[in-house]
């Protein structure tokens, strides 16, 4: 259903949608993934019916407005069958306006599993694949707890390119186990023969409540990290694929919308179990927005059993105060190499760029903003040490 021309409330709306299956947890995963081995039915339609009757409760905060994207992530989305996104898709469809040129992204699973179903998710009306390849190295998949191999994820870009995808991202990771910036150079020559239309190049972390946090593997040391940036950066941007956030590249008019949707600081539904969204909720009597973040709850069968729940599946929620508003802004738009208008932080945050002040002037002699009074905008060291950036201009925010 297209949308038609209204005034709406709010920034762009997007549509995130979790679906929480994986076969295997992956070492270093902190997702609300759930491992349930090879060949297991999942409750496909109880899924379905939960996902709507959750996206009906979410419906007024739409407040009128199209979806510009949806991003189904995971775990991994691609073990739900063609049938059940084709369902799903239709039924968004009578719920809410889709804008004329939605952008649609699928996250799927490169392992032998899954392939065989691209088409079907085509025909579903999925037109953007992201890949989960991480690596085209046995070793280092191993490492990292993956099922599939090298081999299989050349095969799953020709597959997904037979069925007609011609928006194509490859999820690949750097700084893994042992790797060398040769190691990490072979991986992006073997992504940029592929010819995907966008890369998200990040280095691998170690996050809490993961297996690698409890058992740290030897990761490399910092000045081969920082040659593994350097290298790399400098082979994608030669192949043509333009850095547009700390970790994301693309080939002219293929950056994710739905990506750029959350960095600008859009509004976006979550629904499934353990997702989150952010939306600009109107006050009943001044009408003024706020911001407030509220996430579903997140193991799947309580998830499914909330559809019975008067409670409904929202776990909690809060409103981003006016204080927190500076640094939500920044860690969001200071990812973007462009960086953002400076009107777009005063519009943003309620502070008038007055304040900024003397932070600026401080980041800019630390080398960490570019020299342009009408934009705020990370320098490449900024980018580096975006965290002592972000403390700088957040801060100014809050005097």
């Amino acid at each position: 259903m297209p949308a038609s021309p209204r005034d709406t409330i709010g920034p762009p709306l997007a549509l995130y949608v979790h679906v929480p299956w994986c076969v295997r947890k992956c070492p270093y995963c902190d997702f609300n993934s759930h491992g349930v081995g090879r060949g297991t039915d999942l409750p496909e339609a109880e899924y379905l019916a939960a996902l709507l009757a959750d996206l009906e409760a979410d419906l007024p905060l739409a407040a009128g407005r199209p979806l510009v994207s949806v991003f189904i992530g995971g775990g991994t989305p691609s073990l739900m069958s063609a049938e059940f996104y084709a369902r799903f898709f239709e039924a968004l469809a009578q719920r809410l306006p889709l804008a004329q040129d939605i952008e649609i992204t699928l996250e799927a699973n490169p392992g032998t599993l899954e392939r065989g179903r691209f088409q079907g998710y085509r025909q579903a009306g999925i037109n953007r694949l992201s890949l989960g390849v991480q690596s085209f190295q046995s070793a280092q998949l191993s490492a990292l707890g993956r099922i599939h191999s090298g081999d299989d994820a050349v095969a799953a870009v020709a597959e997904a390119r037979a069925a007609g995808f011609d928006n194509l991202n490859l999820d690949l990771m750097h700084g893994l186990p042992g790797q060398t910036p040769e190691l990490a150079l072979a991986d992006l020559e073997c992504a940029l023969a592929l010819e995907p239309e966008h890369l998200s190049w990040y280095q691998l972390t170690l996050e809490p409540n993961t297996e690698f946090h409890s058992h740290p593997p030897a990761l490399p040391h910092e000045e081969v990290l920082w040659d593994i940036q350097d290298l790399g950066h400098e082979r994608l941007e030669a192949a043509g694929m333009a850095r547009y956030e700390i970790s994301a590249y693309a080939r002219p008019g293929r950056r994710s919308r739905h990506n750029l949707n959350y960095w600008r600081f859009g509004d976006y539904l979550g629904i499934g179990a353990g997702s989150h969204g952010k939306l600009s909720v109107a006050d009943g009597e001044s009408g003024r927005l706020h911001i407030e973040r509220r996430w579903k709850t997140r193991q799947p069968e309580a998830y499914l059993r909330r559809r019975e729940d008067p409670r409904g599946f929202v776990a909690g929620r809060s409103e981003v105060g006016d204080d927190e508003l500076p640094l939500e802004f920044a860690m969001n738009a200071l990812r973007l190499v462009e960086g953002v208008a400076m009107a777009d932080w005063a519009a943003h945050t309620g502070r008038p760029r007055t304040l900024l002040g003397e932070r600026l002037v401080a980041a800019r002699k630390k080398g960490l903003l570019v020299e342009d009074a009408q934009r705020l905008q990370a320098s490449p060291q900024g980018l580096l040490f975006l965290n002592e950036l972000l403390a700088l201009v957040s801060e100014a925010g809050t005097e």
